[in-house]
């Protein structure tokens, strides 16, 4: 009998720490979204930057998706402009993580109970839905302008925007977490963000690329993203099945990546200011 009260006892605490640490993750989740709600500047650049970038494209490669010339290039582009929005949004909203550990809030949800992976899951599951919404918001007025989207093409490319959304976040989650000051993010970030977003293949594909370049393209992270997305919008020129390939790719890069920060926030070291 005291056996079976034992076993009981720890299904029981088992299932308390499972319930804490989704809680969490779920905290921290909902946290991220309230905090941008919260900050009128960023909610005016979500909902401006998608215009802005339309405008810039339409007015530099033409105004609509037509076919022949600008048309063409715009229908290739767009796909890389998803992409830009993504990148910035997730990678910039994980400054969030250097705030929280001069204000001392990262401190205390350290000493909580609770896993140490949910503290990444909960800022990533955060800044992915921050991208995710961005994005979502630049494809709609992209609809709106005359792109068509049938249902299934809809569905793949939610889905593109959801994985490169997770990708691009556990990525900033992992240079943020290095820094202590929000100035040394933006430099190191700048300096990073752009070339990334070029070799992605936004701008030119890796075909006919220099052998280098190639190399650097496909060891980029956002190159697989940006396969999946012209994948899923049906990009004139894309290999479908590589494209395809690549959520596999993306898939497995999250779940290593998030372990990988799941050992960062574990360690003492990351904790120091």
């Amino acid at each position: 009998m005291e056996k079976n009260k034992s076993k009981e006892t720890h299904r029981v605490g088992d299932k308390c720490v499972s319930g804490q640490n989704w809680g969490a993750a779920t905290m921290l989740w909902w946290r991220e979204i309230i905090r941008f709600y919260r900050q009128p500047s960023r909610v005016a650049a979500a909902i401006l930057s998608p215009f802005l970038f339309w405008f810039l494209i339409g007015s530099g490669v033409g105004r609509t998706f037509s076919s022949g010339g600008s048309g063409q290039y715009l229908e290739y582009f767009f796909p890389g402009a998803i992409l830009l929005v993504i990148l910035f949004a997730a990678v910039f909203s994980t400054i969030s993580i250097i705030e929280d550990r001069r204000e001392g809030f990262l401190q205390s949800v350290m000493v909580a109970p609770v896993s140490r992976a949910s503290i990444p899951l909960g800022k990533i599951l955060g800044s992915a839905s921050l991208a995710f919404l961005q994005s979502a918001f630049f494809i709609l007025l992209a609809v709106v302008m005359g792109m068509r989207l049938h249902g299934m093409q809809f569905a793949a490319t939610i889905l593109a925007v959801i994985l490169s959304s997770l990708l691009m976040s556990t990525l900033g989650f992992l240079m943020a977490w290095q820094f202590r000051s929000i100035q040394g993010f933006h430099a190191v970030m700048n300096m990073l963000l752009m070339p990334m977003w070029f070799l992605s293949g936004a701008i030119f594909p890796d075909t006919g690329a220099a052998g280098w370049i190639q190399v650097l393209m496909h060891i980029n992270p956002l190159f697989y993203g940006h396969k999946l997305l012209c994948a899923a919008l049906a990009i004139p020129g894309t290999d479908a099945q590589a494209g395809w390939n690549s959520s596999g790719v993306m898939v497995v890069s999250i779940l290593v990546l998030w372990i990988i920060a799941a050992i960062q926030v574990s360690k003492k070291s990351g904790m120091e200011s």
